[in-house]
């Protein structure tokens, strides 16, 4: 075994992952969701060349870094271009599709998508609608996903349905995290250590360590989850 040779790959796979690392942060966020054809294409040919460039011969290495240069450049070009042009955003990202409506199948949508209607009923299902005809409106999103609107009769029912009046939850900070306290976060809820530990007596924990979780909702109630040392119960989602 070559040595010099093993070495080389090591700092090439190296250099790989922290080129491939700063280049998906420059391309944002989107690329880690629900991918675009667009995103979905350039994210496994900047992958690929990633691969090609860990294994790249000696003095080559900087071609494979040139190009998933361009790859990032060109990704980061039409994501602005799309975010300034709805004429590309159809093009590069596709375009939003009517698949029922007031139960009727569009089924020239089914036939353009490529999709069938078997398919159609299994993420129905996924998304926990099992009758279709208590489905107003689904539609196919630009990035695959199928939303569905329910009939009014069957959605479930809101507070505004019945005139109730409900409270703001708004932010829980987390205080508590595996036993380690996340001083940052307690002083975001507006409270001190001195509350903290009076919080805790309160609820007979007087060790932080033995807290697994511990939050501070806006109205400044404490909510602890002590760490369990008992076995699991058997997996019964089988």
């Amino acid at each position: 075994m070559d040595m010099n040779e093993l070495l080389r790959v090591c700092l090439n796979s190296l250099i790989s992952i922290t080129v491939l690392f700063i280049l998906t942060k420059l391309m944002g966020k989107r690329q880690i969701s629900q991918l675009s054809m667009f995103d979905y294409i350039n994210g496994i040919t900047i992958g690929s060349i990633g691969a090609e460039f860990a294994l790249a011969e000696e003095g080559k290495a900087i071609y494979a870094a040139a190009a998933m240069t361009v790859y990032t450049l060109v990704c980061i070009l039409i994501s602005y271009s799309t975010c300034k042009s709805i004429a590309l955003r159809r093009l590069f990202e596709g375009r939003s599709l009517t698949l029922i409506k007031n139960g009727e199948f569009y089924e020239k949508n089914f036939k353009r998508t490529k999709l069938d209607i078997n398919e159609f009923l299994s993420n129905m299902r996924t998304e926990g609608y099992y009758d279709v005809s208590k489905i107003e409106l689904a539609v196919l999103e630009a990035n695959g996903k199928i939303s569905f609107l329910p009939k009014a009769q069957y959605r479930p029912l809101t507070p505004d349905d019945q005139n109730i009046k409900v409270s703001e939850e708004g932010i829980v900070y987390n205080i508590i995290i595996d036993g380690k306290l996340i001083e940052k976060n307690l002083k975001y809820a507006g409270k001190n250590l001195e509350w903290l530990v009076k919080e805790l007596k309160k609820q007979g924990e007087e060790d932080i360590n033995k807290i697994f979780l511990a939050t501070c909702d806006m109205y400044g109630k404490l909510s602890v989850f002590k760490k369990s040392g008992n076995k699991a119960p058997g997996d019964v989602w089988v």
